[in-house]
């Protein structure tokens, strides 16, 4: 089981964080200080798998963000790097090449591409274009009633 996805800049900010586990917003913090500290302060050299607090982190480094998925010590680590490219392939897919601007001011559609992939920190959906189509229509639902909103407004408008 995926505990939590965290994703770091290289400067230390937290781009975006998944918990699939309690923690109380202090230990979040906590953990987020511990985990940045020490994955940003390895060598690009070194495997992407740490031991923590009786756990594994796998991370990945994707240009200036890294990719870090906490999980039980018997889970596979390989899959868990596996799951991390296939996020990053959706990303890649679906802003054309993500960059950590677009996650910056597209959270919520990482987020919702995070949540097409993964429900209670088990691997939901494996498929690239199943996920592509479940983005589509979601974006297709929010222009729609974006307009319709706004033909609301206008009708407002008007009458006043």
């Amino acid at each position: 089981m995926i505990h939590f996805v965290i994703l770091i800049s290289r400067q230390g900010k937290v781009r975006l964080t998944k918990w699939y586990s309690p923690y109380q917003q202090k230990e979040r913090s906590t953990v987020i200080r511990e985990l940045s500290g020490l994955i940003l302060s390895r060598g690009p050299k070194l495997c992407n798998f740490v031991e923590w607090k009786g756990y594994k982190v796998v991370y990945r480094r994707y240009a200036s963000l890294y990719f870090c998925m906490c999980i039980d010590p018997d889970d596979n680590e390989l899959e868990i790097l596996e799951i991390i490219h296939h996020f990053v392939e959706i990303l890649d897919r679906y802003f054309g090449s993500v960059c950590e601007l677009d996650l910056i001011f597209n959270f919520h559609k990482a987020y919702y591409i995070l949540d097409e992939i993964l429900i209670a920190g088990e691997l939901q959906e494996s498929s690239k274009k199943a996920v592509a189509r479940l983005i589509a229509a979601q974006d297709s639902l929010v222009e729609t009633a974006k307009e319709e909103a706004g033909s609301i407004s206008n009708m407002i408008s008007q009458a006043i």
